[in-house]
């Protein structure tokens, strides 16, 4: 599965009205709404200018190490597509993929499938081009086509899925919405959190295969007024965001056995009474829907807005 973004975003914007050269570029739309909220380094890497377009392979077909958007009524088969965490595997048995709100605290050793840099490089699309382009189930068939990929493959069947969860209808006490664009990204959450706001993200000191992390002093929760969006597997940047009732933000400083820094981000739900009860957290912490928060690590590519 391989195109040029270039070419496909030529010939798009030779047919959208007001051409791409005369909207704003992201970056500037970003100052001017945000001025004083600096981009995260996640969100800077997926701009694209015109000589840096994304020639797509296979990146969409990249697993998750940490949990990525699911479906939070979906059951366990559901909850693994996203990310390929098989109850029972040596992954979810040996790590900390989900754990406890009380594990939140200094000196705790958390077993992490390791920080790097995730495969999914798709870059955000011009607003104009973005908006120009068929995204639903509907149009599915002439989605593949545009971009040649196979009906059958897995990329296919990973595309589907996140526009359908893009389409489906909220779960109870979940604000959710899709954004195409960065432009779209930005109007999104400033209309839910205004404009005194803060963007946050896990970042790496370097690129990192082990295994093994301590959390550091310094341990905030930021509250639980925020927004959560998560990369989806697309041939462009595609980000679903969702604000759940009762989900608090944290920053967790981590220190890796090589030395490695790392400024994390997690998310502990503390109402999963309306998860599936076959959800792979249960499965992996062995707990009932409702009985205790649960919490898992943000990767790099998600980003969560917060208020001032």
């Amino acid at each position: 599965m391989g195109f040029h973004f270039g070419f496909i975003v030529a010939l798009l914007c030779l047919g959208v009205v007001g051409s791409c050269h005369a909207s704003m570029p992201a970056e500037l739309y970003w100052k001017s709404v945000l001025p004083n909220t600096p981009m995260p380094k996640s969100l800077q890497d997926l701009l694209v200018n015109k000589n840096n377009f994304v020639k797509l392979k296979d990146d969409i077909d990249a697993r998750h190490k940490f949990p990525g958007y699911t479906n939070p009524s979906a059951d366990l088969e559901d909850s693994n597509r996203n990310h390929e965490l098989k109850s029972g595997s040596h992954l979810t048995s040996s790590a900390n993929i989900f754990f406890f709100e009380s594990d939140l605290h200094p000196g705790r050793l958390m077993k992490l499938p390791g920080f790097t840099r995730t495969e999914n490089r798709a870059t955000f699309l011009p607003r104009a081009v973005a908006d120009s382009m068929p995204f639903s189930s509907n149009k599915f068939s002439d989605i593949l086509k545009l971009f040649s990929v196979e009906p059958k493959s897995v990329g296919a069947k990973v595309m589907k899925q996140n526009i359908e969860n893009c389409k489906r209808e909220s779960t109870k006490g979940e604000d959710k919405y899709c954004a195409t664009s960065l432009e779209s990204l930005i109007d999104l959450s400033v209309s839910r959190l205004g404009k005194k706001i803060q963007v946050l993200s896990t970042a790496v000191e370097k690129e990192t295969k082990v295994e093994n992390f301590t959390i550091g002093k310094g341990v905030k929760n930021m509250g639980e007024k925020d927004i959560v969006c998560h990369k989806l597997k697309y041939p462009y940047a595609v980000f679903l965001c969702h604000s759940i009732d009762k989900t608090d933000v944290y920053k967790v400083p981590l220190i890796g056995s090589d030395g490695t820094k790392v400024k994390a981000i997690a998310v502990c739900h503390k109402d999963t009474s309306t998860w599936h009860p076959r959800h792979l957290a249960f499965q992996v912490l062995k707990v009932k829907p409702g009985s205790v928060p649960i919490c898992h690590f943000l990767a790099e590519e998600t980003i969560v807005w917060v208020p001032n």
